[in-house]
């Protein structure tokens, strides 16, 4: 990040900074009476749009990404950070029949265990 944009970000917060005090003495003086000041609206606007910029100044340029090459990434490490891996691994669905094979088979187990501690 260099100083210039380091710049712009302090006098953007040191913007937003004033006219929320601006606001916060506004407030003590007049009470909720009166509305805000078109000129504090302005400089808060202002200070959001500047230091805003700023922070797009200091950023890193982007590198270009091809779709294969991120995907592959990924499934080199392992596909633990594939955001569509939900969707691929279908796990939202549930097998009704299976699950409900696999109660059926718990329950008898239970019983059939039950009835051997109870003879």
């Amino acid at each position: 990040m260099g100083l210039f944009s380091r710049a712009t970000i302090g006098f953007g917060l040191l913007l937003l900074a004033h006219a929320g005090y601006s606001v916060h003495e506004l407030s003590l003086l007049y009470g909720s009476a009166h509305t805000i000041p078109l000129d504090i609206i302005c400089e808060t606007l202002a200070a959001v749009f500047i230091t805003t910029l700023g922070l797009v100044l200091g950023s890193e340029k982007l590198k270009p990404i091809t779709w294969s090459v991120w995907a592959g990434n990924i499934e080199e490490k392992g596909g633990h950070d594939n955001p569509f891996r939900a969707y691929e691994d279908g796990l939202g669905f549930w097998d009704v029949r299976t699950k409900r094979k696999e109660f059926a088979d718990w329950v008898r187990q239970k019983d059939t265990l039950q009835k051997a501690a109870s003879s």
